[in-house]
């Protein structure tokens, strides 16, 4: 298996982005390949540096970076040969498995849906986040950003993908799947969650348990939370808000100590025709070296190939 790595994506590259390779390396099985993408000279120089024989390592020469302030659609056709370009061309070709990237998260998205395309039947894709549940484990927040303004249909879609993502990536049978809504009640929320709901329950594509209140996030109510990226967004920083706080203020505790992003490293696009993993701007080589792990298991449980399947179903295409 080939995992991709934009050298050049991040706040801290390509410093980080280099050394969370060389910590991945120790991690991924030898049959495990990866490849860089970037400004070859400047990593040549740096596995000089580290005494790592480059023959351990594929690199795609690729100067060109895409800025956080880019317009995404116009910086992947105006500049071709930035790491996130190469990346795509070579995950749309098969030549590599997986791209994983801490750079432009919305170049990201662009180029996963409009190079390697969305799987047949799913209305947009969706990126999910973890959030630590207080008695262990962690619980599956989908979507965070990819889609502010969400249909019915497409939180619905959201759930199925959410569930196949905690089934077979980490492992979870028969994921509770919830919706995040303002109560519990079925005829709470707005006229999106209330039409939602009507279309989850009883559906046989997922476990839907029902509504999931902003409290519940941390306790064991769902395995999977449903809700569409502009709240799923705040959610996500507002966790992370907190863990910068409290950390600042030197509280030790090890509830406060899994909720650093650090320890899940990226969020993959489900539901495109690729394994693509988006990674935090502000990553450093640990939050890099997971990002890269989790691209590889994605890619060895077939993430991809089960959503596909899931969506031929006669069922989900009746919604």
């Amino acid at each position: 298996m080939r995992i991709g790595l934009d050298v050049l994506g991040g706040d801290f590259a390509p410093r980080s982005p280099l050394e969370g390779s060389l910590l991945a390396l120790k991690e991924l099985p030898k049959s495990d390949r990866l490849v860089l993408f970037g400004d070859e000279p400047q990593i040549r120089s740096f596995l000089s540096e580290k005494n790592i024989d480059p023959a351990w390592v594929d690199i795609v020469h690729a100067p060109e970076q895409i800025q956080m302030d880019e317009q995404p659609t116009k910086a992947i056709a105006n500049k071709p040969n930035s790491s996130i370009s190469a990346g795509f061309r070579k995950l749309k070709h098969r030549e590599i498995d997986a791209f994983a990237s801490a750079g432009s998260s919305g170049a990201m998205v662009v180029g996963a849906i409009y190079s390697v395309n969305t799987i047949p039947g799913i209305i947009r894709p969706a990126s999910p986040a973890y959030i630590a549940k207080v008695s262990g484990g962690m619980t599956i927040l989908i979507d965070v950003g990819i889609n502010p303004d969400c249909k019915p249909d497409v939180l619905y879609q959201i759930g199925l993908l959410g569930s196949l993502f905690a089934e077979y990536v980490y492992h979870i049978h028969h994921p509770k799947v919830g919706l995040l809504n303002i109560g519990s009640e079925e005829k709470k929320g707005n006229l999106v969650t209330q039409s939602a709901y009507q279309l989850m329950t009883g559906n046989t594509d997922f476990n839907f348990v029902g509504n999931v209140e902003g409290r519940d996030l941390f306790l064991d109510h769902a395995d999977v939370i449903v809700c569409d990226g502009f709240i799923g967004n705040i959610v996500l920083k507002q966790t992370e808000a907190i863990y910068e706080v409290l950390r600042l203020r030197s509280v030790n505790d090890e509830f406060l100590s899994r909720l650093n992003y650090e320890l899940y490293g990226g969020s993959p696009i489900l539901g495109v025709n690729g394994n693509v993993v988006v990674g935090h701007g502000i990553s450093k080589p640990a939050a890099i070296c997971k990002m890269i792990l989790l691209a590889a298991d994605i890619t060895h449980a077939d993430l991809t190939g089960h959503i596909r399947k899931a969506f031929e179903h006669k069922e989900l295409n009746n919604i």
